[in-house]
């Protein structure tokens, strides 16, 4: 199979990162599979080669300014795929400082960061697809999670910046905004929502998670993997600054 472009996507050791990643593989892309888990990263990328597609891991903290410079240094990117990240559910006065600064440093420093290390490289080449894995959350709050709706809300206004900022190249980003995916992120949430609300797990997916989405419906991998591949298609060259909502109608109410 001849490769298309060149990939990397944060997060990829597990969950939607490794959906994602393994979409773009078996379209014929090279991925660089990165995550803060080497061996993750590296079980993930064997399990593609094994199926004769075209990966490779590396471990990348996008926490960490150093782990992004030699990622930019070492790699030619074509298309970013910012997924990488982590929650904590907590009232604010109880939230850690610490864990509220790691969030926004991984949910927006990060991709931030990232993109600002690679667009130098897609400018010179004349192209770039950058999509970062957003959430219901940047468009709407919930209680207990001030730092992860922060970061996403932040999410979307760098994104129409960048845009701007590239409208005169072949460079277009995006962001991805679904409501809950069945992941393992999501699964601690239920976990720590029912210790917050004093509610079992089960309510937590009928009455909180699953309640304000008129289709009652997590959203699936495949739907997160076929929205990257148009984003980044030549369908969608002149879609940039946006965000596209896979809510099961959460936001039309």
């Amino acid at each position: 199979m001849a490769v298309k472009r060149t990939a990397l996507v944060t997060g990829a050791g597990s969950g939607i990162g490794k959906a994602v990643a393994t979409g773009l593989a078996r379209d014929g892309h090279k991925v660089l599979v990165t995550d803060l888990n080497l061996d993750a990263a590296e079980a993930v990328a064997t399990e593609l080669r094994n199926d004769g597609l075209n990966a490779v891991g590396h471990k990348l903290d996008v926490g960490q300014q150093g782990d992004i410079d030699v990622i930019a240094a070492n790699h030619e990117v074509d298309i970013l795929i910012n997924n990488a990240g982590l929650q904590y559910v907590a009232k604010l006065e109880a939230f850690p400082a610490e864990k509220w600064r790691q969030l926004i440093d991984v949910l927006l420093v990060g991709p931030a960061m990232l993109t600002r290390a690679l667009l130098p490289q897609m400018k010179f080449r004349g192209f770039g697809r950058i999509v970062n894995i957003g959430s219901i959350h940047a468009l709407v709050a919930s209680p207990y999670k001030s730092a992860y709706v922060a970061a996403k809300h932040g999410l979307l206004g760098f994104s129409k910046t960048i845009a701007l900022e590239t409208a005169g190249f072949d460079i277009t980003i995006n962001t991805i905004c679904p409501s809950y995916v069945k992941t393992p992120l999501v699964e601690n949430q239920i976990r720590q929502q029912a210790q917050e609300h004093g509610i079992s797990e089960a309510d937590v997916i009928n009455n909180i998670m699953l309640e304000p989405m008129p289709k009652k419906s997590f959203i699936e991998m495949s739907e997160l993997s076929a929205s990257v591949a148009f984003l980044i298609s030549d369908a969608a060259r002149n879609m940039t600054g946006q965000t596209l909502v896979l809510d099961g109608g959460w936001t039309v109410k």
